[in-house]
């Protein structure tokens, strides 16, 4: 949540600053700002709203300054207002700094900084940090050594970028639970919370690790731990590409994210599946394969779209590997002294491997003694790093706030991890081998879905103007139901709620009459003939009836309102083809709502914070 970017140079840092804050949006659009020294003085341009308010604010200005820092913001302390707005000033404004994440003790520093004679002009955790290290400037400390001063009292997460007016060679930087890198240039040098914003300028970066600070001046940068022990930091090269985060012709990148899924699904299988052994190969965590088979019990950990893609690899699982699996909020996780044995394994599910819940989560499960593994988009990210091991995704750079390509991304990955276990323990050659042959598959069956894209368009023609929505699958595709619910909720602001199909007689079926949709994911599989059930029951109160079926079935055309036929696979992939058309379901609701798909109110890309 929030994006931050900072750059130190010979040039002009705001069109620099302004191309990167765009980049970041998704990651929070409440408000945007700038801060930067020219002619020796600090100077803050700021508003309420999206970046494009800040960029008009700013052009009509005259400055041209060499050193800066930007932010946009997602509100966690204070509404979304220009005063709550970042960047924050010290009381005599030689000191700019911006912030991600959440202060905890800010009450207990603010009342003791109040006591000192700081004025307070914000509701924001993020002005408490700014006169707390001018507390230790006024001391006559440097503002390296202050910021680490003031640190060691700060009880929560940040993201920091401090310029002071005194000190203006360099710009400092802190990480604790919320990323940062330092973008490496030629003669200049640059910060962001996210390597999105630094692509079009560099590939060579270096990650902030929890507990370090950092100076960055032109031509270098130093790095130490907030208790002044000093640190060699590794260089690395990214090989993420401007093109990869356009939108490259579409109107957003939602619709983007969802096209691009036969290439991001085949990516995620590229080079691992070996036909001959009916298997696949894992580098990630092939070295650790006989302890992963000799588990007692799997773990799975995740948040939003993640946890709805461990659902399914509960499923899997347990099918085929048959070892107990459970699947866990990480915000309760951590929270509810779960039981860890160092017998059990557990993933840790995220797009960005940023999302905090999950990462304290790890931690504790670290602590415990568990086998930890990462399931994480983003190269080099937190629970990447920290993990014991994992798989990448590889779905590619996913701008969209509602996840769609790397939900499907995640549901080939858990699919890869379960025949690499099955075949290790007692799975036939055979049966691998036609596990193998369905993945090959799968990309050319999510394009003749996508082909379906018009059809889908006018099935949300009609439901623009509702206002409840019910999903209901059975299976594997009970959290495909979840999901698409989740999709409709988070980009056009409908209620709607996903349930197991044979639970809607126990509440839910109340709320159906002839105004409430119904969307059935009902593939021919084991579980068709209880799910056409489930939709008589719904057709009898006049409930409005959509249909995902298999592309075969001549039946359920008689009782849905409105059926979309998708390809048949096997049951443990068939959830990465019944989610697409809930994906373009959604979108083209929302989109027929004249709504912001990419930027849904309320939303950030990455929760990085608790």
């Amino acid at each position: 949540m929030c994006g931050i970017v900072g750059y130190i140079g010979s040039k002009n840092c705001i069109p620099v600053i302004l191309e990167g804050l765009k980049r970041l949006e998704y990651r929070g659009y409440d408000s945007a700002g700038i801060g930067f020294i020219q002619n020796g003085s600090c100077n803050v341009i700021k508003n309420k709203g999206k970046v494009s308010l800040l960029e008009k604010k700013i052009y009509e200005s005259s400055y041209s300054p060499t050193i800066g820092l930007g932010h946009t913001r997602w509100a966690t302390h204070g509404e979304p207002n220009e005063i709550n707005a970042h960047p924050h000033y010290n009381t005599d404004r030689s000191l700019v700094l911006i912030h991600n994440g959440i202060i905890e003790n800010y009450q207990t520093l603010k009342i003791s900084l109040q006591k000192q004679g700081y004025k307070f002009v914000s509701q924001t955790d993020t002005e408490v940090l700014a006169h707390l290290i001018d507390s230790f400037l006024k001391k006559g400390i440097n503002l390296f050594k202050s910021v680490r001063l003031a640190l060691a009292e700060v009880d929560g997460t940040y993201g920091l970028a401090i310029l002071y007016d005194k000190e203006p060679e360099k710009l400092v930087v802190a990480r604790k639970g919320s990323p940062l890198v330092i973008g490496i240039g030629e003669g200049e040098n640059y910060v962001a919370s996210d390597v999105s914003a630094l692509i079009a300028h560099t590939s060579r970066v270096v990650y902030i690790e929890d507990g370090e600070v950092a100076e960055v001046y032109s031509d270098r940068f130093v790095a130490k731990t907030i208790l002044d022990e000093d640190i060699v930091k590794e260089v690395h090269q990214v090989t993420m590409t401007l093109e990869e985060i356009d939108r490259g012709g579409y109107e957003t990148f939602m619709l983007k994210e969802i096209m691009e899924q036969p290439e991001s699904v085949l990516n995620s299988m590229r080079g691992r599946l070996i036909y001959e052994d009916g298997t696949a190969k894992l580098g990630g965590i092939d070295h650790l394969l006989d302890r992963i088979s000799k588990t007692k019990r799997f773990i799975i950990t995740a948040c939003g779209t993640s946890w709805h893609a461990g659902l399914v690899g509960e499923y899997m699982f347990e099918q085929f590997l048959r070892i107990p699996t459970e699947v866990e909020y990480a915000s309760e996780f951590r929270y509810r002294n779960p039981i860890i044995q160092p017998d059990d394994t557990i993933l840790f599910i995220s797009q960005s491997g940023e999302t905090a819940d999950s990462l304290a989560a790890l931690r504790e499960a670290k602590r415990k003694g568990a086998l930890v593994l990462g399931i994480c988009n983003v190269v080099g990210s937190s629970i990447a790093r920290e993990s014991e091991a994992g798989v990448y995704i590889h779905a590619g750079p996913e701008i969209g706030v509602a996840s769609t390509k790397a939900f499907t991304s995640q549901l080939v990955v858990l699919a890869l991890i379960t025949l690499v276990l099955a075949r290790k323990r007692d799975m036939s050659l055979v049966d691998g081998r036609s596990i193998v042959n369905e993945f090959l598959k799968i990309p050319e069956k999510i394009k003749r879905i996508l082909e379906l894209n018009r059809d889908i368009e006018k099935v949300a023609e009609n439901f623009k103007d509702s206002k409840n929505f019910l999903y209901l699958g059975r299976g594997y595709n009970f959290p495909v139901a979840l999901e698409g619910a989740l999709k409709l909720k988070e980009i056009s602001y409908i209620h709607a709620e996903g349930y197991p199909a044979a639970e809607m007689k126990h509440g839910p079926i109340a709320l159906v009459d002839e105004n409430m949709p119904v969307v059935f994911i009902a593939p021919k599989d084991s579980t068709y003939e209880k799910i056409i059930s489930n939709v008589e029951e719904i057709k009898a109160r006049k409930g409005k009836i959509i249909a995902i079926a298999s592309e075969q079935d001549e039946h359920i055309g008689n009782l849905a309102d409105y059926v979309i036929k998708i390809p048949d696979t096997i049951r443990m992939l068939m959830p990465i083809l019944t989610v697409i058309p809930l994906q373009l379901l959604a979108y083209h609701i929302a989109m027929k709502k004249g709504l912001n798909v990419d930027q849904p109110r309320n939303l950030a890309k990455s929760v990085t914070v608790e």
